[in-house]
């Protein structure tokens, strides 16, 4: 039998042997993780939060074309350096606390349903969301600024300024804007996300005879890649109320949205159900190779830390 630990405990009883259990184990978890959320941000990296009334750009080849030419390379990177740390933690995050919810469903090893798969997906998306809704907030802030809008400079000079200066005037609520709907994006999307990845592989075992740890790298790109679209494919308009409501002013008398139902009832207002894909075809361009990326750095670095 196998004995390395792929992503995810056990489908097939006895397929996987955890070697570690407790801190040793969470260790890993953690390790792996943080691997496959540095591979999904460089493998992966501001059309939906722009304005509807004076939007910058056309499309994304324009997007594309004006940041290139206004802001160099490095403007295809303004607010990376936050999510290259935060994702990474985001990342060890969900894996850490998805493992330990499928031990506690399965601590023998038995075959996890598929509600269960989808509770612990779901748990680690709750528990993700207490570093990825700052760290989205402070990423969306900085990119939806320009020179065109910021006078002679940016009134953020980077993620640390933002986060200073946010903290200062509006206090920890104003780091945490927007956190609600981040946790609603963030249960169902990962565990729609976990699910489908899980679905597949034990499909791909029962079809083919393999044992998880046995299955090819193109495999587990294929399945990583089919969970990004399934993250993506049932929450994106709840991201797109997300960053409207994280980029609104601090102010309530300068705000737009008092909460995301009116936000989301004014966006159909004025923009109709386009309003809540706006932005979704470069999303998804991005969630095949950064979801591939992000299992495969999670796989490998299992097999190799449990070996």
């Amino acid at each position: 039998m196998a004995t390395e630990i792929s992503a995810g405990t056990p489908i097939l009883k006895n397929d996987i042997k955890i070697k570690q259990g407790g801190s040793s184990q969470a260790l890993i978890d953690c390790a792996s993780g943080t691997v496959g959320g540095i591979l999904q941000v460089l493998v992966g990296q501001r059309l939906q939060t722009q304005s509807t009334t004076n939007p910058i750009y056309k499309n994304m080849m324009d997007c594309v074309r004006q940041t290139r030419e206004k802001e160099g390379l490095k403007g295809f990177y303004k607010g990376t350096l936050t999510p290259l740390v935060g994702i990474g933690a985001c990342v060890s995050i969900q894996f850490v606390v998805l493992e330990a919810m499928k031990r506690h469903f399965a601590p023998n090893g038995e075959v996890l349903t598929n509600g269960q798969l989808y509770l612990a997906g779901a748990a680690s998306g709750i528990a993700n969301s207490i570093v990825s809704g700052p760290v989205e907030h402070i990423r969306t802030r900085l990119q939806v600024q320009t020179s065109a809008n910021a006078g002679n400079g940016l009134y953020f000079r980077g993620p640390v300024d933002a986060i200073k200066k946010i903290y200062a005037q509006h206090g920890i609520a104003g780091i945490y804007k927007g956190q609600g709907i981040t946790m609603a994006r963030e249960f169902q999307g990962y565990g729609a996300y976990f699910l489908a990845y899980e679905w597949l592989v034990k499909k791909s075992m029962e079809h083919s005879g393999r044992q998880r740890s046995e299955l090819p790298a193109w495999e587990v790109c294929l399945y990583g890649a089919a969970s990004g679209y399934a993250l993506w494919g049932t929450v994106y308009p709840l991201d797109a109320i997300k960053s409207k409501l994280q980029t609104d002013a601090f102010d309530p008398a300068n705000r737009k949205y008092t909460g995301a139902l009116d936000c989301a009832r004014k966006t159909l207002a004025v923009e109709g159900m386009a309003g809540f894909f706006r932005g979704i075809g470069p999303c998804l361009l991005r969630a095949a190779p950064s979801n591939a990326a992000t299992f495969l750095g999670f796989e490998a670095a299992m097999r190799l830390l449990s070996s």
